[in-house]
């Protein structure tokens, strides 16, 4: 954004947001609902900020499952977000006392993505649970309506239809961002525009006279019962008053 990532200087405050930048993206596969997004650099923080936006959307509740690939920051904030934190009792020994630390609760399912590479080539696609069982997981997947198999390939198509719909995004372009706050208000624009207004192929249903119609991840997911066009969605109110 702005400019290469090998042109950035690291001492250069103005250069913080400039260079390469991630979508932080939660997804709902079953709804192909984008549940929460976070532009940024991939940092401990952005990750985190991720993790808290989805519980607070989910209401907090623990998900079945809980999938991702292998990047590192994932796993502390997951446990942060949904473990149970301990603090250690004073022993009344001199010296510092323990930190407190969080703990995975029980019905806390997260499995990451494993790829084997060859030559630079995918070779193998396995998992590795981090939180909870192996029998758990496969239970997990067992109920899942959207794959049978742990894997990326539900956000990394989504990455690639927002991709279509953000030409900032798009690879080997001069309509690169170049500026920060434009570039984020844009992304958001297009995730959650997506999710209302865009219908997805794989969730469209038969209806009474055999015709396909047309569905959107909101509409999978319950939230509405029609696609919306980009006017209702622009003028709906952000802020419900009672």
């Amino acid at each position: 954004m702005g400019k290469k990532q090998k042109h950035c200087d690291p001492a250069d405050p103005d250069d913080a947001k400039r260079g390469d930048n991630w979508d932080h993206v939660a997804l709902d596969a079953e709804h192909r609902l984008v549940v929460g997004v976070v532009p940024g650099k991939r940092t401990v923080e952005n990750v985190e900020a991720l993790v808290r936006d989805f519980k607070a959307r989910t209401q907090g509740r623990p998900m079945n499952l809980i999938t991702s690939d292998e990047y590192k920051p994932y796993r502390q904030a997951i446990l942060k977000a949904y473990g149970k934190e301990i603090v250690p009792r004073r022993t009344g020994k001199p010296g510092r006392p323990k930190a407190p630390y969080h703990e995975p609760s029980p019905e806390l399912q997260y499995a990451t993505v494993h790829k084997t590479r060859e030559n630079g080539r995918v070779v193998n696609i396995d998992f590795r649970v981090v939180f909870g069982t192996v029998a758990a997981v496969m239970a997990a997947l067992e109920l899942s309506k959207a794959s049978d198999k742990i894997n990326t390939a539900f956000v990394e198509r989504q990455n690639g239809t927002d991709r279509g719909r953000n030409g900032r995004k798009t690879r080997r372009t001069y309509c690169f961002s170049k500026d920060w706050d434009m570039h984020e208000a844009v992304t958001y624009f297009t995730m959650y525009t997506y999710n209302f207004c865009w219908p997805v192929r794989t969730l469209r249903q038969r209806g009474p006279d055999g015709q396909w119609l047309p569905h959107t991840p909101a509409m999978a997911a319950g939230l509405t019962d029609h696609v919306w066009p980009l006017r209702e969605w622009l003028t709906f109110p952000a802020v419900q008053r009672e």
